[in-house]
């Protein structure tokens, strides 16, 4: 039988759902602005960072949380004594910073969230340090300060033994003319660039299949690394891809952090397109290992992880080869997977090679 994401406790129903009715109770607050000098721009709600709008610039804010990959590291540290806690730090700040710069805002200062259920989480030193350090480590790869955060102590709301991690972002796009506003159009080339594994998403389904298996997270995987450490691969920052973008004059149409919902988070945009992707590459060594032990059926593995995806952008056709020197330049494995094209009023992602057809109505975060 295969295994799911909603089999391992995770329902995205309820969750969107509730982002609906969020979206819809905060737009009623949109005219508070006025009062500080500010102004909502159009089309924000529902894009991965919220944009307030001055008279010569955007600022713009991002909440994000990790999930339960520290649980993997947790899990290996008690299976292995090997400390993955630089790399959580890291993850922290790529899941937050690389969905502020899918509007072309660049990351000014990083907060960080840590409740954890019982203040003796702290006494472990070393795991401790490798946080604070692979935190910072991120910051600066984002090229943004460390501007604080909270440490809760929550007994009763956290395990004892656990820790919650998140955090905050705010950046700036100037001039306003460097804003991504999903100006998408038929024929536009998709670009993809690879994430470094599975990153941040689908991290409870990994967990399960996991604590299946005899040898747990000491699994050997194809290319000979342990389970754990494939999982725990630090995610890849795409900050430094749209700074240069942007300092070569690449325009973006529109920008995907490939997380949550795996592939269909490419038709994030409102406006019905199809994203149709003729070069999906082969799966990385990790995914596969994870369809075929979980099992994990190709539906369920590209509607959760991000399948050696995590940075998608849309350009138009000409401006494809300035977009991938502007990613290599940069450090980045990026090409061309495919191209966006009106089809009447569809909104999907097709993926012909696979046999694999998302509709619209799969991405409810609207």
């Amino acid at each position: 039988m295969s295994l799911s994401y909603e089999s391992s406790g995770v329902r995205y129903g309820p969750l969107d759902a509730f982002k609906r009715a969020c979206q819809k109770a905060a737009l009623t607050t949109t005219d508070l602005l006025a009062g500080h000098g500010f102004r909502e721009p159009a089309t924000v709600r529902g894009e991965s960072a919220y944009l307030i709008e001055a008279a010569d610039q955007f600022l713009a804010h991002v909440e994000e949380g990790l999930g339960t990959k520290n649980l993997v590291a947790d899990a290996v540290q008690a299976q292995s004594g090997r400390c993955h806690y630089r790399a959580i730090g890291i993850d922290t700040v790529a899941t937050i910073a690389n969905d502020l710069v899918t509007c072309g805002a660049l990351p000014i200062a990083v907060a960080m969230h840590a409740a954890v259920g019982s203040s003796d989480w702290f006494a472990d030193e070393h795991r401790s340090q490798e946080l604070v350090k692979g935190f910072a480590e991120g910051c600066r790869s984002a090229g943004a300060v460390w501007g604080g955060g909270e440490t809760p102590a929550l007994r009763g709301l956290v395990e004892p033994g656990a820790i919650v991690l998140a955090g905050s972002a705010i950046g700036r796009i100037s001039p306003k003319s460097l804003r991504i506003v999903g100006d998408v159009r038929d024929g536009d080339a998709i670009v993809f660039l690879a994430s470094s594994g599975v990153q941040t998403n689908g991290l409870t389904l990994c967990r399960k299949i996991a604590e299946s298996l005899p040898g747990r997270y000491s699994t050997r995987i194809e290319g000979g690394a342990t389970l754990g450490e494939a999982l725990l691969a630090p995610s890849t920052l795409y900050v430094a891809f749209v700074r240069e973008c942007q300092r070569r004059g690449v325009r973006i149409n529109y920008a995907a952090h490939v997380t949550g919902h795996g592939w269909r988070k490419l038709m994030r945009l409102e406006e019905p397109f199809v994203y149709e992707i003729t070069d999906p590459r082969p799966q990385p060594a990790i995914f596969r290992f994870l369809m075929e032990a979980g099992p994990v059926d190709p539906r369920e593995a590209y509607a959760t992880f991000n399948m050696g995806i995590g940075f998608a952008v849309y350009v138009a056709p000409d401006a494809a080869g300035a977009a991938l020197d502007a990613a290599r330049s940069t450090g980045y494995d990026a090409w061309v997977a495919g191209r966006v094209r009106r089809d009447g009023g569809r909104k999907a992602v097709s993926i012909p090679s696979l046999g694999l057809q998302f509709e619209g109505d799969t991405l409810q975060v609207r």
